[in-house]
């Protein structure tokens, strides 16, 4: 990951901010990422990790296309999407925000700051995808599908059409995009862009942005002139509680899920305090998340071995402000190291009623 620059005092102040959906403030891709392959094991066909990695941030029209092309389908473009779209549909209510999104759209509605959606989606399957989230129809100034411009990304029109509906200079406008094809987009409209890649590996594409970060955790609205986030507890920073239910085996946890879909959120990194369940008791934990989700916790009272395998479960409540400074500066490959410091902080934080454990308790 790349590092994140400070505005210099040359460039244009930041007005306001125009987010992607699909993998940048919404998890639908771990959602819907079976649905591919089930429709194509019905006639007969093997999804293509590789086929699939290009088609990311593509406008469904076009993604349509290749799908029936790229896989020689017996159907037409018409007919493969009126088969598959309900299948999407049905996983879109499971789709949860990412981390910090609600976090990050509250801190802007709060101060006044404008932002706008700007989606290769369908504006049908826009309103479909966020309609059950609370306030999040209401909240955008602006709402745009690809279907509303001349051309989807990685093309500029929905970026420049967004920042003309909010009344607002495109050289004034932030763009937080997850794919390569709407970082490009964003400056080909003369945007500033935020980077928060879904794909991990690949980030080097991404290169053109002005700024990389693995989650919106790791975003500092202060460097873009914005008002700075004054939710944070002295070094941490309480977070929508996730539980995870796993085996730890060495000093790793290894997660499982009852329903098949993934408990930890995609672009998820960093240093995160929380609760750990094993052997019937309940402890404070430090927890060390790497890009590659390697899960190391740090359990802070408590005698447990973790030196074989133990039934575990987990529960995140917060992130450690260490992990905004440790993404600053590009460290983000391997698991970010748990020093005394942390352990400190997580001790104090957990005591406090912003940390509670009480998941465990239901």
């Amino acid at each position: 990951m790349g590092s994140a620059a400070e505005n210099s005092s040359s460039d244009p102040q930041i007005s306001a901010v125009i987010f992607d959906l699909d993998g940048t403030l919404l998890n639908t891709e771990d959602v819907t990422k079976n649905v591919l392959k089930n429709f194509l094991a019905k006639y007969g066909r093997v999804q293509d990790s590789e086929k699939e990695r290009k088609r990311l941030g593509m406008t469904f029209k076009e993604s349509s296309l290749t799908i029936v092309d790229d896989y020689d389908l017996p159907l037409t473009t018409e007919e493969y999407v009126k088969e598959i779209l309900p299948m999407y549909q049905g996983t879109w209510l499971l789709a949860k925000p990412l981390p910090g999104a609600n976090r990050l759209m509250r801190h802007l509605h709060k101060h006044g700051v404008p932002f706008g959606l700007a989606s290769n989606s369908l504006r049908k399957n826009i309103e479909g995808k966020i309609s059950h989230h609370d306030g999040w129809k209401d909240n955008f100034n602006v709402i745009l599908g690809s279907d509303e411009v001349k051309s989807g990304k990685p093309a500029p029109d929905l970026f420049l059409e967004a920042a003309k509906r909010m009344e607002m200079d495109p050289s004034c406008c932030l763009v937080i995009e997850d794919s390569v094809v709407g970082v490009k987009a964003g400056k080909a409209a003369n945007m500033k862009v935020v980077a928060v890649p879904s794909l991990e590996n690949e980030s080097d594409s991404y290169s053109i942005a002005d700024s990389i970060l693995h989650s919106l955790l790791d975003f500092q609205p202060e460097h873009w002139g914005l008002p700075e986030f004054d939710d944070w507890v002295d070094n941490a920073l309480p977070t929508e509680p996730i539980l995870l239910t796993g085996v730890l085996s060495n000093g790793l946890f290894q997660a499982h899920s009852d329903n098949g879909l993934p408990d930890l959120p995609s672009q998820i990194w960093g240093l995160h305090i929380g609760w750990a369940k094993l052997d019937g008791q309940v402890s404070k934990a430090v927890i060390s998340i790497s890009s590659k989700k390697t899960i190391q916790p740090c359990l802070l009272d408590g005698d447990h071995d973790a030196s074989h395998d133990n039934g575990i479960q987990l529960l995140l409540v917060g992130y450690l402000r260490r992990s905004c400074t440790l993404s600053m500066q590009g460290n983000t490959l391997n698991s970010p190291e748990i020093v005394d410091e942390d352990k400190v902080t997580a001790d104090a934080a957990l005591d406090l009623p912003e940390f509670s454990h009480k998941l465990f308790e239901c």
